[in-house]
């Protein structure tokens, strides 16, 4: 026994040496070239071709990815045998997916392949311009070679048009808001989501029913026009302006888009973005089959018309050329968005790194906003969200109170149907109204048919010019004025001073007639 381990000993000291050797003999460039060799060889024999698919390509999500991923997934919990759970914050959906370094055979026209889930630990770097993942992820796709373009050519499209379907259809919605001060999560990116459940649809939405009709036909042509846009060399991209009075469903009417579309949002708040590389950025991340929305532009950046700027005697210098000069408003966050770099941000070359996306502007002042943003080509369709009519209070009571204004009888709808379109209230006033007496349909009718009454005889007093002294503030200035007066008649009325004070009061009057005298 002793003379064996006297042996082994020696044989280790041997292939010591001779590693020792190799490496002092074969530098590391020729080790390498000699294993690279080696693989090649192999491949030449083997029957297996293999292609990796990443999760960061450069510095974009690689979208097959996240096709595969989906895909995968949709089937996995049925023939896998080790597979992932997840669940995302304030869901109830549970999302079975394949585990690390894990395989499962899939079958295409007749074709057996085989995915394989890698995840490695990613090397530190002394330098990056963007904190990168600690995990690196992809999969691996094993095929024969003899099948590679029947896999190449059809599998990875219909991979793509599956994942399509499955995220139109049964796929939680999300929400998105850029990251405060553009910080980045573990993944690199930059932005924050959480499950989107807006229940408002084009059937719940209170607006004209040809109106509707009219949008629901073009977010149809756009979500099925990709060969129209490469035809016409075009950004598969449309833009939309929703603008009017606060409270007639401009956040319900995109809600309302989402859901019919089945598509992303993503929530852009300027206020956050410092500047227009970190705007280029943030469109980069943005997924195809998503609405940009950004709201209130007149309020969250000075963005405002240039030509009644001018006039106004406050030039500004909108050049993208001077940092400092083109500002489109800078504010205690040090925000420097020019106007050119939003305009690039929704029509220039940046815009074309993605397709099939909707950009949405909502504002309660357009007459605020510069002509740049407003022209063809970057709002392709201008929505005025209007007072609530009467085809639009048929929708709220039917929403609130379940049942037809035809219900309610001729001479109650008759009476709504002229209060309505004299009263100019929003959606949002009357549902407040009909929300409060939803259990009571007779007390809810009356009492918003009051309610429009008294509004309607408002407006007639203020020379039925309601709605656009609502927009400059008028009404409730004079209103305002009018309470003050009111409140100074009322102590010559009744008045709450003492007698002494109150002659003291009346003999100085006396005085300063009889001096004027």
């Amino acid at each position: 026994m002793k003379e064996f381990w006297t042996s082994l000993a020696s044989l280790l000291g041997v292939l010591a040496f001779c590693q020792s050797l190799l490496q002092m003999v074969f530098p590391p460039e020729l080790r390498f070239a000699s294993l690279k060799f080696l693989n090649r060889l192999f491949n030449c024999f083997s029957s297996y071709c293999y292609y990796d698919i990443t999760e960061i390509d450069g510095v974009n999500t690689n979208e097959l990815y996240n096709a595969v991923q989906l895909y995968l997934s949709s089937f996995v919990s049925a023939s896998g045998s080790r597979l992932s759970l997840t669940r995302a914050v304030n869901s109830s959906a549970t999302t079975f997916g394949l585990s690390n370094n894990d395989c499962i055979n899939d079958v295409f026209a007749g074709v057996a392949v085989q995915w394989e889930h890698v995840v490695t630990q990613r090397q530190s770097q002394t330098f990056s311009w963007r904190p990168l993942p600690d995990e690196k992820r992809g999969f691996t796709l094993r095929i024969r070679k003899r099948d590679k373009d029947i896999i190449l050519d059809s599998y990875l499209n219909y991979i793509m048009d599956k994942a399509n379907d499955i995220r139109r259809n049964s796929q939680e919605r999300l929400l998105y808001t850029n990251s405060r001060g553009g910080s980045l999560d573990s993944r690199g990116h930059p932005w924050e989501s959480v499950p989107f459940k807006h229940p408002s649809t084009f059937d719940t939405l209170a607006m004209d029913p040809e109106r509707k009709r009219d949008i629901k036909e073009d977010l149809r042509d756009f979500a099925g026009g990709q060969a129209f846009y490469q035809r016409t060399g075009r950004a598969w991209k449309r833009g939309y302006l929703l603008y009017g009075p606060p409270g007639t469903g401009k956040s319900s009417m995109i809600a309302a888009m989402a859901n019919f579309l089945g598509y992303d949002i993503y929530d852009l708040e300027l206020t956050e973005v410092h500047s227009n590389s970190e705007l280029r950025k943030l469109l980069m991340k943005t997924s195809s089959k998503s609405i940009i929305v950004i709201e209130d532009i007149d309020c969250s950046v000075n963005l405002s018309n240039r030509a009644k700027a001018t006039h106004a005697g406050a030039p500004r210098n909108y050049d993208s050329g001077a940092p400092d000069a083109a500002r489109g408003g800078e504010d205690g966050n040090n925000n420097t968005i020019t106007l050119s770099g939003l305009l690039n941000f929704t029509d220039g070359l940046w815009s074309c790194c993605g397709s099939e996306r909707i950009f949405v502007f909502t504002t309660n002042h357009i007459e605020k906003l510069d002509p740049a943003l407003l022209r063809s080509g970057r709002m392709d369709m201008h929505i005025y969200m209007s007072y609530c009519s009467y085809p639009a209070l048929k929708i709220l009571l039917r929403n609130y109170l379940g049942s037809e204004a035809e219900d309610l009888g001729e001479a109650a709808a008759r009476e709504l149907r002229e209060a309505a379109e004299k009263a100019k209230m929003t959606p949002a006033d009357i549902s407040e109204v009909l929300i409060k007496n939803r259990r009571n349909k007779e007390r809810a009718v009356g009492e918003l048919l009051e309610v429009l009454k008294t509004r309607a005889e408002r407006n007639e007093k203020y020379g039925g010019l309601r709605e656009e002294c609502e927009l400059n503030g008028v009404v409730e200035e004079m209103e305002e004025e009018e309470q003050e007066k009111r409140a100074l008649e009322s102590p010559k009325e009744g008045s709450d001073c003492d007698d002494d004070s109150c002659k003291k009061v009346e003999d100085e009057d006396d005085e300063e007639k009889k001096k004027a005298k």
